[in-house]
């Protein structure tokens, strides 16, 4: 059997996108670093936020020098605290759980975005520089407010952050 030589160069080319298909697939998946949440992960009860003392009082705290956690909550439509805080020029680890549905947390502009489960402890570090604004939305489909599901996260120096985390605490003096 004869192939025309017009039909061998169609069928190279089909085959040559194919292996790049299968090649982009391979390091969309591997490539960048992505990862599912592990089994051993510590997981939460969604339906008792209240009583686990990380997320009871969603909150942003120093771990280290320049190093801070936060601890943030998804709920239908909003995130908790609202505005995030934290001091610029510094390492924060984003510890993200949801009370009722499947979100997303997106600092907008940022490569920072990961999937928010119910039960499960999504973690992801972002280092800051200078003092700046962004926004963060939920990009999973969550209800019918999903399309309004917006918050804050203000990277400010570290002077204003220490007066009001101290502000908060109620170290101002005032008692």
């Amino acid at each position: 059997m004869h192939v025309h030589s017009y039909e061998k160069i169609w069928l190279a080319l089909g085959l040559g996108l194919i292996l790049l298909l299968i090649g982009s697939v391979t390091y969309g998946a591997v490539g960048p670093g992505v990862a599912m949440v592990a089994a051993d992960e510590p997981t939460v009860d969604p339906t008792a936020l209240d009583e686990d003392e990380r997320f009871a009082d969603p909150r942003v705290e120093q771990v280290g020098e320049n190093e801070y956690e936060a601890y943030v909550v998804a709920y239908q439509f909003g995130f908790e605290p609202d505005p995030i805080v934290v001091p610029a020029n510094s390492t924060v680890t984003f510890m993200v759980t949801s009370r009722d549905v499947t979100h997303g947390f997106e600092v907008v502009g940022t490569n920072a975005n990961t999937m928010v489960i119910p039960g499960e402890v999504s973690t992801l570090t972002v280092e800051t520089s200078e003092p700046t604004e962004y926004g963060i939305i939920c990009n999973e489909y969550c209800g019918a407010a999903h399309h309004g599901m917006e918050g804050k996260l203000e990277v400010v120096p570290q002077e204003e952050f220490e007066t009001s985390n101290a502000t908060e605490s109620g170290g101002d003096g005032d008692e």
